[in-house]
């Protein structure tokens, strides 16, 4: 017998849930990335964690792994177009997420990491232009 859910946001978040998987979602938005690039934006993630975050969102039909055949091997992931049609809930998540920040700590900026994701330094260099 098929599962059933109680409300359709649990089907949700069993594909999306978790610590990591909109983080890697989020990072995957701006375009194809290698492990050891995801790895690199995402520094308290372990290599065990991120391989199987990796392995279900690809399962899920989430990302494409691409492995291009040269030595040596180069694997890359990107959001599959089916992960594409997540970026409306990713960009409101982001945003939500931000509200809280200032809501709770009043700055995001000393709050947030200095990356593009957080436009961080976009925004600071913007408003030093002004």
């Amino acid at each position: 017998m098929a599962k059933k859910y109680n409300i359709s946001v649990e089907a949700t978040l069993e594909v999306i849930g978790g610590k990591w998987k909109c983080v890697i979602l989020c990072h995957l938005k701006h375009g194809k990335m290698r492990t050891s690039d995801l790895k690199r934006h995402m520094p308290n993630i372990t290599q065990k964690m991120l391989t199987q975050q990796l392995r279900e969102l690809e399962q899920d039909g989430i990302v494409n792994r691409i492995v291009y055949n040269q030595v040596p091997p180069k694997v890359e992931y990107e959001l599959s177009e089916y992960g594409q049609s997540l970026g409306s809930i990713l960009d409101s998540l982001c945003a939500w997420g931000e509200k809280h920040i200032i809501k709770e700590y009043g700055d995001k900026f000393s709050m947030l990491e200095d990356n593009v994701l957080n436009n961080k330094k976009l925004e600071v260099e913007a408003s030093s232009v002004e």
